[in-house]
């Protein structure tokens, strides 16, 4: 099997190289031991005519990089337009912030059609593609349309929305008709799997049948595949980070102080505000915690272009600022605030250092700094995780202290218990949620999406005539007919 996995970003494989999500650190591993080819986007642009449009090609592992560079007249409306401004606000249930233009969604067709081309030069007899997440719904269609019989399996690594919001994407019957150009499409959880499924029989009126759509495309198969790690490297790394020079540091500058840690891209979707404002109510609520806990957060800056983003930057900075006003003291600051990222042999060691991680997202496809959290305790004096609800990570970690993120009082109670919670509880906690992580590992999901992606397309179960042409195919006739 030649596998070729298409994601927007790429990770390097250093190990202090930050991350910042959990695509990039889930795949990282695949790639390394499977010996796939990881192509995605390089970062950069080019104007003009892209003949050689690989930028780069490198090692990883057992397998390689290739670095694309994307086309600039089309990478803006792409990315910080239809795929963040429209797709992603609805993916994650904000309705209310979706913006896109007709230019927009021209230009992620045109990136996704690029994309496709660019993969023709892997494409051998054993190949099997697998494309990553919303950046590229339509580019198992637009491989297709190149006459690409291959597997193609597909995994949306953040939630999918009921009908009511979903259809608030422009183009959005469009891209779902395209969506089913794929032998497989995988989920994070069942409800996700449910909402999509709910479309395609009620808006597109196709037949489904024990989770298999068949549309003008054939078959296509729909399924759930919640991702995990591996958490016996993590482990191990977590334990050797405590040497680390950051860590040290951190661990000194407590001075007996207990510790809670978030981890998040800087996002209005990871419930950041009401993080906030549930320690500023604790310490409103249980005056004795002042300079006995304290809060490291980490954000890391993203899609600060995108106007949503900018006003969130400024809301949390003035949050923070108003809580360290309220509550710090000349020695003490009661929230650690860092708007960079880390790389994973660092943020192992501060996840065990910290006696609580606050994974409270408002919705999240599966958030993996919760389980990243688990792996890092020390088994003999484990920390405790407070996990959002609405993360994907709550259908295995339920022995999690679970909350709801528009509860703020809730929040402040829940945190609070969690710093005194007795070490046997934690243990019996920490072994119960250790058990679902060593089951459903990274390899795991892998090995499974895979084998169900090859036994779909040899079944028989996806079968390809010709592609629809439901579609323009250029960006200039997409502009043209939604003009």
């Amino acid at each position: 099997m030649n596998l070729v996995v298409v994601s927007n970003r790429v990770a390097r494989g250093k190990p202090n190289e930050p991350m910042t999500g959990g695509l990039a650190a889930a795949l990282l591993p695949v790639v390394e031991k499977t010996g796939a080819i990881w192509v995605g986007s390089s970062g950069r642009v080019r104007d003009g005519s892209l003949k050689e449009p690989f930028a780069e090609v490198e090692a990883l592992g057992a397998g390689a990089l290739a670095m694309l560079d994307l086309p600039a007249a089309h990478y803006g409306g792409y990315y910080e337009g239809f795929a963040n401004s429209a797709l992603w606000p609805a993916l994650h249930s904000r309705a209310d912030l979706i913006r896109a233009s007709r230019d927009d969604y021209a230009s992620y067709r045109e990136v996704n059609a690029f994309m496709a081309r660019a993969l023709l030069r892997f494409r051998k007899p054993d190949s099997v593609f697998w494309i990553q997440d919303y950046h590229f719904l339509a580019l198992g269609a637009e491989l297709r349309d190149l006459g690409v019989t291959q597997p193609i399996g597909f995994f949306l690594h953040t939630p999918w929305p009921t009908r009511a919001v979903i259809s608030g994407v422009p183009n959005h019957r469009e891209l779902i008709e395209a969506m089913l150009a794929y032998d497989l499409i995988g989920f994070q959880t069942e409800e996700d799997c449910e909402n999509f499924l709910a479309y395609v029989r009620d808006d597109l009126d196709l037949a489904v049948r024990d989770g298999v759509v068949t549309s003008s495309f054939g078959r296509a198969r729909v399924a759930v595949f919640p991702i995990g790690i591996d958490p016996e490297r993590f482990a191990q790394q977590a334990a050797k980070a405590m040497t680390h020079p950051d860590v040290t540091r951190l661990r000194r500058s407590l001075n007996g102080e207990k510790l809670a840690i978030g981890v998040d891209r800087l996002d209005y979707s990871k419930g950041l505000g009401n993080r906030i404002k549930a320690f500023d109510k604790m310490w409103m609520l249980y005056p004795h915690l002042k300079r006995r806990v304290s809060l490291l957060q980490i954000a890391t800056p993203s899609r600060g272009v995108i106007e949503a983003y900018g006003n969130l930057q400024s809301e949390i900075a003035r949050l923070v600022t108003d809580v360290n006003g309220a509550h710090g003291e000349v020695d003490w600051t009661p929230i650690r605030y860092l708007n960079k990222g880390f790389g994973q042999s660092v943020l192992a060691g501060l996840y065990r250092t910290a006696q609580v991680g606050v994974v409270t997202p408002l919705q999240d496809g599966m958030n993996l700094v919760a389980k990243e959290y688990v792996a890092a305790q020390s088994p003999a004096d484990p920390g405790v995780l407070v996990l959002s609800k609405f993360a994907g990570a709550a259908n295995e970690l339920d022995a999690a202290l679970l909350v709801n993120p528009h509860d703020i009082d809730g929040m402040a109670r829940t945190i609070a218990s969690a710093l005194v919670m007795p070490l046997t509880e934690r243990r019996t906690r920490w072994e119960a949620m250790m058990t679902k992580l060593n089951t459903h590992t990274i390899q795991q999901w892998f090995a499974d999406f895979i084998d169900a992606l090859q036994s779909t397309h040899d079944s028989g179960d996806t079968a390809l005539p010709e592609p629809p042409t439901v579609w323009p195919r250029r960006a200039s006739d997409v502009a043209a007919r939604y003009h």
